[in-house]
């Protein structure tokens, strides 16, 4: 049924235009100005919207001849269910607000063919302003190879939190670099970033601006497969400051980084993810990153990771028959508290490194319980427990190390990667610690991404998305061309 009743207002559209940054001299937060201070008196406007009155939800359907007029009526709690077809114009999300409980969203068909959203020029495809509490699953964004990003919290924008990005496909997105997939250009958080497939863009996800302004924090990034990128397969920005304390972890969990085609050349080649520090005082300098159970996969010019903040890296698997696999280091700011553990790399040339900057405050840096096989497999940070030696000696330990993705097999030879029980004091406090790169419990003496399962059930790492238990929907792969 469709509520009928006036369409959603637009408060102060003609002024947000002007995007105003309020770098003001005396604040001592290098962003925090007028814009912030919208922030702020914007969300307590929101509550008073969203508390006023009690809606009912409705489950609408749409097509392409008349989605636009039923984005006009949407309220909390409820679902537009787009059916299969192309669509020309765009999906705004503008001055939306659901509810923690009642959501806002918008979803394709679950199987069978797609709703397409081709994308326009001068326009992101779906394009967020002021919103919060929405979701939008199950669409195909195809770029068209114009320069115009798939999903974006634009610039002008004074916030957008809540929002939850899943099961899209992307593609086409790959004019030039700096074109998108999936962007935030203002205050964002308490985002989930979920089951998506983004393949071949200019850069995959950036999250956050250049400048280190309109932070991305209390992210949840999962599940997702990010391939064949110009640039990141996904970059968070470092964080000149906020005025907002949420949760305070980024997860990034589950999934499958690759740039093993498209990457761009120097001087414009670089990693497959990068994250960069929190603010250096205020909310958010204690923030933490939690990445773990992925796979990052080949990179013919920089590193698969660079990191630098407060990172606990565990869980993962990284493979470079090209260079590097993983650097911590300054780039922005400096590395602060990191626990890099349980990983398994391979990697031609450097696999975990660690630098700082000499006469920099130091913090505490562990490197432990990894199996490296690299021409240089460690240097920096404090070691402990890990197995190393050579890129040809991975076949040694590991079943397959060597061969096509799909038929790679990095979990350990009978009697490999094992030793005596390994002290985790530290690093009992990260989310699933104790979980190997599939998900079963670790045995405390394993070294590796995996614990020494036995005859468990694997995943063999390959180009498609890493299986989840949310979801009975078959994996999608690198081929897919929709749903």
């Amino acid at each position: 049924m469709i509520r009928s009743g006036t369409t959603r207002a637009a408060p102060g559209r003609g002024q947000i235009q002007s995007r105003p940054y309020g770098r003001q001299s005396g604040i001592t937060l290098g962003f925090v100005g007028r814009r912030w201070w919208c922030l702020v008196f914007g969300l307590a406007a929101v509550l008073v919207v969203v508390r006023s009155g009690v809606t009912t939800a409705a489950e609408l359907i749409a097509n392409p001849a008349d989605y636009r007029d039923k984005l006009q009526v949407l309220q909390p709690g409820d679902t537009l269910h787009l059916r299969a077809g192309t669509y020309t114009d765009g999906l705004p999300i503008a001055y939306w607000h659901g509810t923690r409980k009642a959501p806002i969203i918008i979803s394709g068909p679950s199987e069978g063919a797609a709703a397409i959203f081709l994308a326009r020029r001068g326009k992101s495809t779906v394009s967020i302003v002021n919103s919060s509490h929405v979701t939008v699953r199950r669409l195909t964004l195809d770029g068209q190879g114009l320069p115009v990003d798939g999903v974006k919290a634009e610039g002008y924008s004074r916030w957008a939190h809540d929002i939850t990005i899943e099961d899209l496909v992307i593609s086409g997105h790959g004019h030039d670099q700096q074109t998108v997939g999936i962007s935030t250009k203002c205050p964002a958080w308490r985002w989930t970033i979920r089951r998506n497939v983004i393949v071949g863009s200019g850069t995959g996800i950036y999250l956050g601006n250049s400048d280190g302004t309109d932070p991305f924090f209390s992210g949840l990034v999962e599940h997702n497969l990010v391939a064949d990128t110009l640039g990141y397969n996904l970059q968070i920005k470092h964080q000149t400051g906020r005025l907002l304390q949420e949760e305070p972890v980024t997860i990034i969990r589950h999934n499958v980084f690759s740039k093993a085609n498209n990457a761009a050349p120097p001087p414009d080649a670089r990693p497959n993810v990068l994250v960069g520090h929190w603010p250096a005082t205020g909310p958010g300098a204690s923030d933490q990153y939690e990445i773990y159970g992925n796979l990052f996969y080949q990179n013919p010019y920089e590193a698969l990771f660079q990191g630098e903040g407060n990172i606990a890296l565990y869980n993962n698997l990284f493979i470079n028959e090209h260079g590097d696999a993983i650097h911590i280091q300054p780039h922005n700011d400096i590395p602060k508290t990191i626990d890099v553990f349980f990983n398994t790399v391979l990697a031609r040339d450097k696999g975990i490194i660690v630098r700082v900057l000499t006469g920099a405050r130091t913090f505490r840096q562990r490197v432990i319980a990894n199996a490296v096989f690299a021409e240089l497999p460690l240097a920096g940070g404090i070691q402990e427990a890990n197995t190393v030696g050579k890129l040809s000696d991975a076949a040694i330990s590991l079943r397959r190390p060597f061969g096509p993705l799909g038929e790679i097999d990095l979990t350990p030879r009978p009697g490999q990667l094992s030793g005596t029980k390994i002290d985790v004091t530290g690093l009992e406090g990260y989310l699933d610690w104790d979980r190997d790169f599939d998900g079963y419990r670790r045995d405390r003496a394993a070294l590796g991404a995996y614990s020494n399962s036995g005859t468990q059930a694997r995943w063999r790492p390959r180009l498609q998305r890493k299986p989840s238990g949310e979801s009975a929907r078959p994996a999608l792969d690198i081929e897919s061309n929709g749903r």
